[in-house]
């Protein structure tokens, strides 16, 4: 279960920082959101899908499971779009404060990682505990 935690954070990790990646190149190429970026992110995300590679294709790398990032790679453009279709009307920099934000959420959530795992192993301790004390 830990690994799976390690995993999934770093999967997200990964995702927000994409999506964080797009939503500021959008803004620093000087273009605001609107319908047809929405659309054009909505298309990558579904091209994306469609043209995922195979598991167990690349391994992990330095301890990251690549095949699981590169798997879920097509929700990057998915997450940009989301926040764009609630403020259709963003100009170039709100653009990138949008992909600060999301890279700011990206962040936080692989240095909350210890905590994630320190929450964990509290847990099993309790029930490791708890199971011991009723003689399971």
């Amino acid at each position: 279960m830990e690994a799976a935690i390690r995993h999934g954070t770093m999967q997200v990790t990964v995702l927000l920082l994409v999506a964080a990646a797009l939503a500021i190149g959008f803004g620093v190429a000087g273009v605001g959101a609107s319908l047809p970026i929405v659309v054009g992110l909505l298309v990558l995300a579904a091209v994306l899908f469609v043209a995922r590679p195979d598991e167990d294709r690349f391994g992990p790398v330095a301890g990251v499971d690549m095949d699981g990032i590169v798997q879920s790679l097509w929700l990057a453009p998915l997450i940009t779009a989301l926040p764009l279709l609630v403020r259709l009307s963003a100009t170039p920099g709100e653009m990138q404060a949008i992909g600060g934000l999301l890279g700011l959420a990206g962040m936080a959530n692989y240095f909350l990682r210890p905590v994630y795992l320190l929450g964990y192993d509290l847990v099993s301790a309790v029930r490791e505990s708890v199971g011991r004390a009723n003689g399971r």
